[in-house]
């Protein structure tokens, strides 16, 4: 049995001497490389926590003492520290592990955050009820990563630092994206002397006494703290920190275990808030992901372990989208790219390449992005906002009161919009053509495969006077799929028999809308499937062909509740359309991770499920019956 096996929660972890935990922390890294070889995962970041992780399970104790993550992909140790080793192979699968902390797994979890920048403030709502309560609990914050880039992060900062009997430890992972690491001998003594509880009495006691010296005591005193201040902050990068009231611990070496533990335990004796400041290094003892120039592995797809190489995969929805980019680049300089923190990731890596001076990453601040684009369009130019459809949720005020108030021509791409699977309920971009619909002013597209990407981006970008959104799904497109007409703006796709049941598929949807056709026509049923392009406003060339039909059947992947579907149907009944009509999305919950294809399947977006049911529904029609509640998902 490997030690690893041997560790069933963080107490098993305070009877081993230093050669065991040594061992443990190159088992635990042999298992992330071995585990995310498989499935992929966030590898760089948990192979720089393992000894960080390992020591905040040595000094608290957990769960009586919380431990919350920001962002929650650098869990995975502590994941394996709590006894989910033996489970590790499965993680990001459906029915194994969850990429991120999980309350379903373990009592060691307590807030599922996929979500960068809210750990300090969760855990500052935390300490501040363990404190009411009077319950001996300690509550420790790791944030890093690039977490602190948010502002979110900065505002919960602002509320610790006066919170002085918090019992509250922020360990900050600053793996090289945060803060320049101040190391010196002089350090280590000076963070003894200001985490000892005793040093505000001893402060207190000499201020008293050489103020009490008439003439040169409060001079005398000024000087000592100007000195004692200037000093600190020339050794470490803590001035910030200090000025808000927070006690600061570091730096320190992340992969020191010792050094960690003894850091961990000054903070945890002080009694109020403390930052401990960890330099690490993301890929820590792996070569292929220390190599790895553009992000250390940040997260990866499968791999060969011997080589680091992934997997070879083919083109996806994202590829489209950065190779136009670049080529309206070219073509017009007054176009701009912002991202927040995913310059790769959303596809803007070339265009940064070609027009670095025109690229913007703000880092992990997407209410900021949105803002800053409004003002960038307000002098004159075109920013292209690229970001992940779950990360604009966080955005949303600001593009409604920032950019669409204002009438700013700025084009927001969303990628990995509808169900992305893997990573779990908060990743899935199922809730961005719902939130965008009450938008004045907005336009939505939604490309149904590359070529459309490529024309409505083009599209998108001629728009002056409003915000656009680009959706883009995550992975690869179908090859791309004709019109054989049109209406208005909307393409038609198929145009078979008689006028029975009107399909909208909305974006990737619209290639599902073809192979519904194809089954209903072998069922003898007329069918006609429309790909809106356009999403918003809702085509006026619809709403007519939705009152020649028997039925009228819409299909997007975004939640079903106020998405598109639903504003087809509302504007279907503004105008008085009375066709009967049969909505199908996403449902309105949380969805467990999986594969993409395997959740469409399970909530009944899928061409053969959603065939039956029309099948049902026109024949209930044709026999004079109404249309009965259904549910898509079992």
């Amino acid at each position: 049995m490997s030690l690893l096996e041997s560790i069933t929660g963080p107490r098993d972890l305070r009877g081993l001497d230093e050669e065991q935990l040594a061992t443990l922390a190159t088992e635990v890294r042999d298992l992330l490389v071995q585990s995310c070889s498989r499935v992929g995962g966030h590898l760089g970041p948990n192979l720089g926590v393992v000894e960080l992780t390992m020591a905040i399970h040595r000094v608290f104790d957990s769960p009586t003492d919380r431990v919350v993550f920001d962002t929650g992909h650098q869990a995975y140790v502590h994941k394996m520290l709590t006894g989910r080793a033996a489970e590790f192979g499965g993680l990001r699968t459906e029915g194994g592990l969850s990429g991120y902390p999980s309350q379903a797994e373990s009592p060691h979890d307590i807030v599922e955050n996929s979500h960068a920048s809210t750990s300090l403030s969760y855990a500052d709502g935390l300490a501040k009820a363990y404190r009411i309560r009077g319950e001996d609990r300690h509550v420790v914050a790791v944030i890093g990563d690039g977490a602190l880039t948010g502002g979110m992060a900065w505002e919960a900062l602002n509320n610790i630092a006066v919170a002085h009997d918090s019992r509250l430890v922020i360990v900050v992972n600053d793996n090289g994206r945060s803060y320049t690491p101040t190391v010196g001998g002089l350090t280590t003594a000076l963070t003894a002397l200001r985490t000892n509880p005793r040093y505000e009495q001893v402060l207190d006691l000499v201020k008293k006494r050489l103020t009490s010296v008439k003439g040169v005591g409060p001079a005398a005193y000024d000087a000592l703290h100007a000195m004692k201040k200037g000093l600190k902050d020339a050794l470490a990068p803590q001035g910030l920190f200090e000025d808000l009231g927070l006690k600061y611990v570091g730096p320190v070496d992340g992969h020191d275990l010792a050094a960690m533990e003894q850091a961990l335990a000054q903070a945890k004796r002080f009694g109020g808030p403390v930052i401990v400041h960890a330099i690490t290094r993301k890929g820590f003892g792996y070569d292929a992901a220390e190599r790895h120039v553009q992000d250390q592995f940040h997260q990866i797809g499968p791999f060969d372990v011997e080589s680091g190489e992934s997997v070879p995969k083919g083109g996806i929805w994202t590829d489209f989208f950065t190779d136009e980019i670049v080529t309206l680049g070219a073509e017009r300089p007054d176009i701009v790219a912002v991202t927040a923190a995913m310059l790769h990731p959303v596809g803007l890596g070339k265009f940064q390449a070609h027009y670095p001076d025109r690229t913007f990453d703000v880092g992990i601040a997407e209410q900021h992005a949105a803002t800053s684009a409004a003002g960038l369009a307000m002098g004159g130019l075109h920013p292209v906002v690229a970001i992940y459809a779950t990360f604009l949720n966080r955005a949303f005020d600001q593009v409604l009161m920032d950019v669409a108030l204002h009438r700013c021509g700025v084009t927001f791409v969303i990628d990995r919009a509808g169900v992305t699977g893997d990573d779990g309920a908060s990743h899935n971009g199922m809730w961005d053509m719902s939130i965008l619909q009450v938008v004045p002013g907005l336009r939505l597209a939604a490309p149904r495969d590359g070529a459309r990407v490529r024309e409505l981006l083009r599209e998108a970008v001629t728009v002056d006077d409003a915000p656009t959104v680009l959706r883009l799904p995550k992975g690869a497109p179908p090859d791309d799929i004709p019109a054989i007409g049109k209406a208005g703006g909307a393409d038609v796709l198929v145009r078979n028999g008689a006028f029975d049941v009107l399909v909208v598929g909305v974006g990737s949807m619209a290639a599902v809308a073809v192979d519904v056709a194809a089954r209903l026509v072998d069922q003898g049923i007329g069918v006609t499937v429309v790909d809106p392009r356009w999403v918003m406003p809702v085509d006026a060339a619809i709403v007519e062909l939705a009152r020649q039909h028997s039925l009228v059947v819409s299909i997007e992947d975004n939640g079903r509740v106020g998405g598109c579907g639903a504003t087809l149907l509302q504007t279907l009944n503004d105008a008085g359309v009375t066709t009967p009509f049969r909505l199908h999305g996403i449902p309105q919950q949380f969805l467990s991770h999986a594969k993409r294809d395997t959740i469409l399947e399970r909530i009944g977006l899928t061409p053969q499920a959603l065939a039956r049911g029309i099948v049902e529904d026109v024949t209930a029609l044709a026999d004079g019956g109404v249309l009965v509640d259904r549910v898509d998902a079992p």
